[in-house]
């Protein structure tokens, strides 16, 4: 079977809503000898494809014209440069989130290889990506789960296996019933560690409470979340703390956790502003570990899905919806209204297509 020569891809012609998406038809690159050809099955979003396509992310950054979106990937190996090892033609795979960050810490040329920021993402049918930006995906996972793991749930295996690495008997505190904190969740109950979830809707919690979360926080009903926290841990607050919420709940955030806690920072949903003198003065006296996080690199991926692999029930990941790859719109206006448990997955292929060159 011959190989592809365009690729059908999304698209910003202009940026300022996720709605100036348009569609395209784009020539097929020659596959370079370090890099292979992938046919993408299923794509799943996040928040900062909402905040890219509005360049509200971090700032307008140097992204390229005509910006093809998305980070987050599950596709069919169906080609293999010359120079190519330990790929073959019809491997499951994902591309990790930074394509150059192989192992260790980020770097600023490494940040530059983001997907669907600096450099062209993945809603396209067909894409090109250098070899050891690659993962293989657990075989008892389907494209569409595959497609949540890059930045989602690699970036709380991350938080949750950092210098300071969760352990069984730990409590741990979920913001939320987005894609990052139900990973969380669900990583941390595997590893025998106590979960809080926190969310504004019952129902959501009560999903939360299906796939282990201990204690459920409706946090509209209970404005002082925090107080319920130290309530639930007998006065000694949470071991680690999966921050979504920047900075409109990093001040309760400060006051939940533990002497000698650890505050992942991972998002900023909410917005309203924490004094900073409150933030450095509740580090300073409780000893707590406020660590960014930018996702993980391709070591961490393949030590994650080693712990998938031993898990797989417990760490199956949580889908909401799934759209059509000709509703990509209609997928981010979805996510947008945060009605969603989980992750919101883009289906682009139905069947696989293989072929050698």
């Amino acid at each position: 079977m011959s190989l592809p020569t365009t690729s059908r891809q999304w698209y910003f012609p202009k940026r300022g809503s996720f709605e100036d998406l348009r569609q395209r038809d784009v020539p097929i690159p020659p596959v370079k000898p370090t890099e292979v050809l992938v046919k993408t099955h299923a794509v799943s979003l996040q928040f900062r494809d909402l905040m890219l396509a509005s360049q509200s992310y971090g700032g307008k950054i140097a992204s390229p014209d005509e910006l093809v979106p998305c980070s987050d990937m599950a596709g069919e190996i169906i080609a293999v440069g010359d120079s190519v090892s330990g790929w073959q033609v019809g491997a499951r795979v994902c591309a990790n989130f930074a394509l150059d960050h192989v192992y260790g810490d980020v770097t600023p040329a490494i940040g530059l290889t983001a997907l669907g920021g600096f450099v062209h993402g993945v809603l396209t049918q067909y894409r090109t990506f250098p070899a050891h930006s690659l993962v293989a995906i657990p075989d008892h996972l389907s494209y569409e789960e595959g497609s949540t793991l890059p930045c989602a749930a690699l970036t709380a295996y991350n938080a949750l296996n950092g210098p300071v690495k969760i352990k069984a008997g730990d409590t741990i505190l979920v913001l939320g019933t987005g894609g990052v904190s139900i990973f969380g969740l669900q990583l941390a109950v595997a590893a025998g560690a106590t979960v809080i979830a926190t969310s504004s809707s019952n129902a959501k919690l009560e999903i939360a409470r299906k796939l282990g979360a201990k204690h459920l926080i409706n946090y509209r009903e209970t404005p002082e979340w925090d107080v319920e926290v130290m309530d639930l841990t007998n006065g000694r607050g949470v071991d680690h703390i999966l921050e979504v919420g920047g900075p409109g709940t990093l001040e309760k955030s400060m006051k939940a956790v533990r002497y000698g806690g650890s505050i992942h920072l991972i998002g900023f949903l909410a917005q309203t502003q924490t004094p900073l003198a409150s933030i450095v003065s509740r580090s300073v006296f409780k000893s707590s570990m406020l660590r960014g996080i930018m996702v993980g690199s391709v070591a961490q991926f393949n030590d994650m899905n080693r712990m998938l692999e031993a898990n797989p029930e417990l760490t199956r990941p949580v889908i909401d919806k799934v759209f059509p790859f000709d509703q990509a719109v209609k997928a981010y206006a979805y996510l947008q209204s945060q009605a969603h448990v989980g992750k919101v997955v883009i289906k682009v292929a139905d069947s696989p297509v293989t072929a050698k060159i």
